[in-house]
């Protein structure tokens, strides 16, 4: 009887943990807002979309995953799941970690020189204007990236920079522009590049 009682506990017991981790698995670890939706953009590949109309400063998007340093992104995350990460510190990143992790943690956003979404804290996206339904949410990268890449851009915005570099951000002119839709992380260190009183 004992091991009837047993066998039928390890059996719910597996159901239950079987079960849990199928809803982790499931559960995204970045949050999109229901105004938006993925689709093909004229960008590049997938790109995120308003679906109905946002509001300036209202939330689009979250990106969640794990606080990776820079060698374990470079050296193990970077080369398997490509550019995935959203950077949070000198050293370190928000990113999946896994080939299932992964998709649940793209937020799908697309770099543009003229972006419509920018930076509140370390991890969330705002409009920094009002955004009507079926606009492509983009944001620059020189509001998240501090690092030593230079690239072609072909973003096709009337002001498309033609280069992206990861040190935009020091940029007098992005600086304005983007005054307070910098990630916290970046603008700390605007912050310290400015002159005393």
């Amino acid at each position: 009887m004992k091991m009837i009682a047993a066998w039928r506990f390890f059996i719910r017991s597996s159901t239950v943990e079987a079960a849990v981790s199928a809803a982790i698995m499931m559960t995204p670890l970045s949050y999109r807002s229901p105004k938006t939706e993925v689709r093909q953009s004229k960008i590049h590949g997938r790109g995120l979309f308003a679906r109905a109309d946002i509001d300036k400063g209202e939330i689009v998007a979250m990106k969640g995953g794990h606080i990776v340093d820079r060698e374990t992104l470079r050296r193990e995350i970077t080369p398997r799941l490509g550019p995935v990460e959203i950077q949070i510190d000198d050293h370190l990143f928000i990113a999946p970690v896994t080939e299932e992790e992964r998709e649940s943690s793209m937020l799908y956003s697309n770099h543009s020189c003229d972006a419509n979404i920018g930076m509140r804290g370390e991890i969330t996206f705002v409009a920094m204007r009002d955004i009507r339904a079926d606009e492509e949410l983009t944001h620059d990268w020189a509001t998240t990236d501090d690092d030593d890449y230079s690239l072609e851009c072909k973003c096709g915005a009337p002001n498309c920079r033609k280069n992206l570099t990861g040190k935009d951000w020091q940029r007098p002119e992005l600086q304005k522009r983007y005054a307070g839709y910098f990630s916290a992380y970046l603008a700390r260190k605007i912050a310290m590049l400015a002159p005393g009183p």
